[in-house]
């Protein structure tokens, strides 16, 4: 078994044996990984990235990927396909050749 499917089969059994599956709309999972990604940034609030606590970054960023992880098998979606997707996606926004070392949106390449 891949490890996406064993982290997403662990999270389905924790939220079932706590009968939370009524709670996990697709709405509220999506709203639970925008509180969760806020919390992250919380982490680096007035802080440098070296001066972030590393624990509480390690803490939400789980609660980040564990919320994205739900929602997509909410949807039924291959994780491993749809994120290869996206970067294959990027890379025809972002050719290497043109994007390379620069921040600039695709539009402005």
């Amino acid at each position: 078994m891949n490890d996406i499917k064993e982290i997403i089969q662990a999270l389905i059994k924790f939220r079932d044996e706590r009968d939370w599956a009524q709670f996990h709309t697709a709405k509220d999972l999506a709203l639970a990984l925008n509180i969760e990604a806020g919390e992250l940034l919380e982490a680096f609030l007035w802080k440098s990235s070296e001066q972030a606590d590393i624990n509480k970054v390690k803490e939400e960023l789980a609660d980040v990927i564990a919320f994205a992880l739900l929602l997509a098998e909410k949807y039924d979606l291959d994780v491993k396909q749809i994120v290869l997707e996206k970067i294959k996606q990027n890379a025809q926004k972002y050719p290497a050749d043109k994007s390379r070392g620069s921040a600039k949106k695709y539009t402005e390449l």
